[in-house]
């Protein structure tokens, strides 16, 4: 099941609201997790048993550790690491272990079966939550979980549980054993909720329909203005898409109390490779951040240390995003540009460029590394990079003009969209109109009517990080 269906929006969100306010709230983190689980099992209910089974020995696992942690350090770094073992194998089999065998029986004399696994939904977000509790309690961050139902709820809760956001164990700590709502609240979930369904549906689907139009068009007659609309579109596409789940998902959590850390802030307007990092899925370059890159040491060591870590980082991003190279030659081309902008050039001398120059460049370094992440076929990502600068091809086709003019005024609102003009302008609609609350209530009310029109009438996509 996904936000942007008929069934969500019309059958399970109001069944788990009216379940949910009506029980008293000692009983609430149990609500949740049983809807979690029949959330997760609408469309994967053969993993529901696997997702079960790695929280549960996380939570069982969380005992001794809590219990040695100042009595016997060794041993509690010794739980904690089968803790993360026990997380990570079942990722690491179902996401990567058909890559390693795929890769190894290219080498002579190894011949590794490849099984075809599924990749259960949502895995990489929620083993990173699993994780995140482990460490947080080794570390002594977090205090523990003695409530299955609680921890169960962290780790499933269905707002975030398939595309994220990532949320660390000690910011929802204290709201997973006491918290409340508000009107104030639930309103302002409602809204951040509407908002991010019209993302998606409104902006993000019909992006995609634009990129995958144009990607075809590539294979029948390539030409350099279609090769550049496919990576444009797809780019906004997974910027609407993405940053609209995250909207979503933050909005529901505030309708039951949770106060999710944010995942976007207009990574399109960015002044730099390492401030777009800053603004897009903050949530995971925080979990690498902590948990990866500062234990490795951070910035502390010279700069041959500190180039280390970031690969190791990067090396682990692509991986996380996806087992297949496309994923690591995207990561090592973040590497490549971050690591330009911090030992080459250096933030002082970066500063001095011009913004919009520096925003215009650092968006097309970003709008290219996506063109790496849309095709895991690593000739057509080669053949499409040809196109782009005019390698055997036409500069334009007719019927790519005509295509582009029809999605023009979907592309500007786009365009506009990826900036902050429209909290800016709704801020100001709103001081004329004397306040929010006159205005908001219809803008929630016109996006859910025109998303459900949409819905109704066409088929939608799913969203790109339900892969991840």
């Amino acid at each position: 099941m996904i936000f942007s269906s008929l069934v969500f929006l019309y059958a399970f969100l109001p069944a788990v609201l009216l379940v949910y306010f009506l029980c008293p709230k000692r009983w609430r983190n149990g609500v949740l997790l049983i809807f979690s689980l029949l959330f997760y099992g609408w469309g994967e209910p053969k993993f529901i048993l696997l997702m079960i089974g790695s929280f549960t020995a996380a939570y069982a696992l969380g005992f001794p550790i809590a219990k040695y942690r100042l009595e016997k350090p060794a041993a509690a770094k010794r739980w904690m690491f089968l803790s993360l073992a026990i997380s990570l194998s079942s990722l690491f089999f179902f996401k990567y272990y058909d890559f390693g065998a795929r890769t190894l029986s290219r080498l002579p004399f190894w011949n590794i079966p490849v099984f075809g696994l599924s990749l259960p939904v949502g895995i990489s977000f929620y083993t990173f939550q699993i994780m995140s509790y482990t460490i947080d309690l080794w570390r002594g961050d977090a205090s523990l979980q003695r409530n299955y139902a609680a921890f169960g709820t962290y780790v499933s809760l269905f707002p975030q549980l398939i595309a994220g956001p990532i949320v660390r164990y000690r910011e929802v700590d204290g709201q997973l054993r006491e918290r409340s709502v508000t009107v104030s609240d639930f309103s302002q979930g409602v809204e951040r909720f509407c908002a991010g369904l019209a993302k998606k549906v409104l902006l993000g689907d019909p992006l995609a329909s634009g990129w995958i139009y144009f990607r075809d068009a590539l294979t029948l007659s390539p030409s350099a203005l279609g090769a550049w609309a496919s990576v444009i579109f797809y780019s906004l596409h997974l910027y609407f898409d993405f940053s609209g789940y995250s909207d979503m998902a933050i909005g529901l959590g505030r309708m039951f109390g949770f106060r999710f850390p944010e995942n976007f802030n207009y990574p399109y307007t960015a002044g730099s490779v390492t401030d777009f990092w800053r603004r897009w899925h903050i949530t995971l370059s925080t979990w690498f951040r902590e948990y990866v890159y500062i234990p490795l040491g951070g910035n502390r060591a010279g700069k041959g240390k500190q180039f280390r870590n970031l690969a190791v980082v990067w090396l682990l991003t692509g991986l996380w995003h996806g087992a297949d190279w496309n994923f690591l030659l995207w990561g090592m081309w973040f590497l490549l540009l971050l690591s330009v902008e911090r030992f080459v050039i250096g933030v002082e001398r970066l500063e001095r460029v011009p913004l919009p120059l520096r925003r215009a460049v650092t968006l097309l370094v970003v709008f290219l590394g996506f063109l790496l992440f849309s095709e895991t076929d690593l000739p057509t990502v080669g053949r499409t990079f040809g196109y782009l600068v005019g390698v055997d091809c036409r500069f334009s086709d007719v019927l790519d003009l005509y295509r582009l003019r029809v999605l023009l005024p979907l592309l500007a609102v786009a365009a506009v969209g990826c900036t902050p003009l429209p909290k800016r302008l709704l801020t100001r609609l709103s001081e004329r109109c004397g306040g929010l609350t006159r205005v908001r209530p219809v803008l929630c009310a016109l996006s859910l009517l025109f998303a459900t029109a949409y819905l109704a009438d066409k088929a939608f996509t799913p969203f790109e990080y339900f892969h991840f």
